[in-house]
C-alpha cells in the first residue's frame, strides 16, 4: 500500500532541485533533512532568509547558472565551468562574456530554434491527418 503523499520524505538532493538551490551551500540542517512535500511547498511560500539569500546570491548549481547565461548545462561543461558560480561571477561573464560564452549562446539559440522547428512541423502534421481522417459521423454512403 503506498505512503501518503504527507508520509512520503525526499532527499535533501532532491528538495534542492526542486528549490534550485546548491544543495553543499544550504544550511548544514537542510543538507541533513528528509522533507515532505508539504514541507517544501512551505518552503516555496515562506522562504527563510537563508534560502531568499541563497537564491539571491548564490552559489547557484548548473540550470540555473546555465539558465542565466543563456546557454545549455552541456555548453557551461564544454567550457570548463564544473563549479557553481555566484551571481557577481555571472554578472561579471553577461557584462563582459568570453568567446565560450559568445559560441555557447549562439549554439543554445540554434537548438532552441531546431527544437520549435520541429514541433511546428509535429502540430501542424498532426493537424493534417486529422483534417485528412474521417470523423464518427462521416458514414460512406
Amino acid at each position: 500500500m503506498p505512503a501518503s503523499d504527507a508520509a512520503q520524505r525526499m532527499k535533501p538532493i532532491t528538495a534542492a532541485k526542486k528549490l534550485g538551490i546548491y544543495l553543499p551551500a544550504a544550511p548544514e540542517e537542510f543538507q541533513h533533512a528528509l522533507l515532505t512535500r508539504p514541507e517544501l511547498d512551505e518552503l516555496e511560500r515562506n522562504p527563510p532568509d537563508w534560502l531568499t539569500e541563497l537564491r539571491r546570491h548564490g552559489p547557484h548549481p548548473r540550470p540555473v547558472v546555465a539558465g542565466r547565461l543563456a546557454v545549455s548545462i552541456s555548453g557551461l561543461l564544454r567550457a570548463g565551468v564544473t563549479e557553481a558560480l555566484t551571481t557577481d561571477e555571472i554578472n561579471a561573464l553577461r557584462a563582459d562574456p568570453p568567446e565560450w560564452l559568445v559560441r555557447e549562446r549562439a549554439i543554445h539559440e540554434e537548438v532552441v530554434a531546431e527544437d520549435e522547428q520541429q514541433r511546428q512541423r509535429a502540430a501542424e502534421s498532426k493537424r493534417a491527418k486529422s483534417a485528412d481522417g474521417a470523423t464518427p459521423g462521416d458514414a460512406a454512403t
